[in-house]
């Protein structure tokens, strides 16, 4: 787990990139796609509590939008859990919807773990 301010500084660019992402397909109608991205960017901003928290609102205005109400209520859980315990422990790779086991660690695709990589150093 990294915690430092710098961590968070260095991988805010990256997830941030996510997000845009998401709302662009998102736009376009590409709501799966959109999610895709959304997950992606819980995948980098785990190891911080500020980004990690942002990625998991967005997951729950996605959620909103889309009446999805499962993902709405694992997503307000997700919420809490990330503001309270990130600094703890994070399933390195979970990507954060609703129907993953927020306690499962994942295999990090390489594009973002080099994200993580240079965000770390």
């Amino acid at each position: 787990m990294n915690l430092s301010p710098r961590f968070a500084r260095r991988i805010r660019p990256f997830v941030q990139y996510e997000l845009d992402a998401a709302t662009q397909r998102e736009s376009r109608g590409e709501f799966g796609s959109a999610f895709g991205h959304l997950e992606r960017a819980h995948v980098l901003a785990q190891a911080s509590t500020v980004e990690h928290v942002r990625v998991h609102w967005a997951m729950f205005g996605w959620a909103l939008r889309h009446n999805a109400a499962g993902e709405a209520i694992g997503q307000a859980w997700r919420i809490a859990g990330a503001a309270l315990k990130t600094w703890l422990w994070v399933p390195t790779g979970n990507t954060g919807g609703a129907g993953v086991s927020g306690f499962k660690p994942m295999p990090v695709p390489p594009e973002l773990q080099r994200c993580i990589d240079v965000a770390r150093h």
